[in-house]
């Protein structure tokens, strides 16, 4: 099997409840391949089968049994399944959310004693066979490790969990060895295509979880002889030129506006794993992150006085497919606990859309869009709307932001409004009811941004390049 560092992948945001200011637990992620590569938004019913049903990859034909019980979950798959689901991230029945993947990558030294596995696990399935089946974040580590060690996997990945209580980050080093740590109540992780766990705590198991044999197989290997010490980041992660570039930059800037830093190098490879922020975090803290680009700093591609500009590789890029941020609310019943808030298409350019995992269906708009521009589809009309505005940033960049703001107002509203209708029913009225609101954000999301697509087209008819002034005296 060719193994090689592919550099097109995500980012990812993990925050504690007690590092939020609602108590919530959060896990987020841009999903980043291609520029034209849509998604879709769906609801997986509860089902039980007669029979132990058999997953077999599309993409690398892995194959195991799954348990006869499905719980309900809400994924985001690809628009075609010809190279694999790709569901990528969701909530499930008992309120645990689960993000797959980051993508990351091992040194030569433990692959070479620990191969990645062809038709072992990959991305492309861990969402499909892992959330439906779990009732923590901790199952879900714990599921998906065994799984690992079973089966093997085919790549190094990053995987989020979390549920009311906890967040947890997976990491998986080489064929069948992996590690998770519990993010700490009042801290948050940004991670960004590299191995990012550092000391592992081997004799903690309530905040560290990890495959068996692991201590054995990197001392056998002559990995790490200071197990005290034991650092899984230097032993199984990559230290090269393009790590400086490509990934820590992004950590770089996600913990200098969480916690205010500004004496961090961009390009080091010492950033720590886990920090506090210096104020009490909310759902826009996170978004901002992940729609950012290095505003006010030298490394800001948007802006052409910048030399640097695109020196490093921004956390939101063009290649974005989608961007989620999973919330778990403490306190609330389970059916209204979740929101999976979906931005379609590149964040910066987006806006986040609550959707309620309880809800029965999504608006039209999701279910559909291929790999050619359909405006009938809410990843293409997001994406149009930015496609017009990169053609003239400077021109149409406030428009842009003026509706980010608008719908962000207009939604943050209507969730307060749901929640409180929400927590007055039950069982499939409730149901029933978050269907017909989710549908409602969504539409007022795409009603919004198709107003700004209408004005972006207009005003680009004066901007063309055969434009000429007229002398009036003509």
């Amino acid at each position: 099997m060719k193994i090689q560092k592919k550099l097109s992948a995500c980012t990812s945001i993990l925050v504690g409840k007690k590092a939020m200011a609602d108590n919530s637990t959060i896990i987020a992620r841009n999903e980043d391949a291609k520029t034209a590569w849509p998604k879709h938004l769906t609801i997986h019913e509860h089902k039980e089968f007669e029979e132990e049903q058999v997953f077999v990859s599309n993409d690398n034909k892995f194959t195991m049994p799954l348990p006869k019980v499905r719980f309900r979950y809400s994924a985001t798959p690809e628009w075609t399944d010809k190279f694999g689901l790709f569901e990528e991230d969701g909530i499930n029945e008992y309120g645990v959310a689960m993000s797959a993947t980051e993508s990351a990558y091992s040194n030569p030294r433990v692959l070479g004693a620990d191969p990645l596995v062809e038709n072992g696990i990959s991305e492309e399935a861990m969402v499909t066979v892992v959330l439906p089946y779990i009732k923590s974040a901790r199952e879900g580590v714990a599921r998906l490790g065994s799984i690992i060690e079973k089966y093997g996997t085919s790549e190094t990945n990053g995987i989020l969990f979390s549920d009311e209580d906890e967040v947890w980050y997976f990491e998986s080093g080489s064929g069948h060895h992996w590690v998770a740590q519990r993010i700490p109540d009042d801290c948050y992780a940004v991670v960004a295509n590299q191995l990012a766990i550092q000391k592992v705590d081997l004799d903690d198991p309530d905040n560290f979880m990890y495959s068996k044999g692991i201590v054995q197989f990197v001392y056998q290997n002559h990995f790490e002889v200071d197990f005290d010490n034991f650092n899984f980041r230097n032993v199984f992660g990559t230290h090269e030129y393009s790590d400086e570039i490509y990934s820590t930059p992004r950590v770089w800037y996600g913990q200098k506006y969480l916690s205010g830093d500004n004496d961090q190098d961009p390009m080091s490879e010492e950033l720590p794993f886990i920090r506090k922020a210096n104020r009490l975090l909310h759902l826009d803290d996170i978004a901002y992150v992940l729609g950012s680009h290095y505003q006010n700093t030298p490394y800001d591609p948007l802006n052409n006085d910048n030399a640097d500009g695109h020196k490093f590789r921004p956390i939101s890029l063009a290649a974005t497919q989608e961007s989620h941020i999973l919330q778990i609310r403490s306190g609330m019943p389970v059916d209204v606990r979740g929101i999976q808030w979906l931005a379609m298409g590149v964040t910066a350019q987006s806006s986040y859309i609550p959707f309620y995992p309880a809800a029965t269906d999504v608006h039209p708009a999701y279910k559909v869009g291929s790999e050619t521009y359909d405006d009938k589809s809410a990843y293409w009309v997001y994406k149009l709307a930015g496609v017009l505005v990169d053609a003239h940033y400077k021109e149409f960049g406030k428009m842009l932001k003026d509706t980010q703001k608008e719908v962000s107002i207009l939604l943050n509203n209507k969730v307060h409004e749901i929640d409180a209708k929400a927590l007055t029913l039950s069982g499939q009225e409730l149901r029933d009811y978050l269907t017909t609101e989710s549908i409602a954000c969504q539409q007022i999301g795409l009603d919004k941004y198709n107003e700004l697509i209408a004005k972006l087209i207009t005003a680009s008819t004066a901007l063309s390049p055969l434009s000429f002034k007229v002398d009036v005296n003509l």
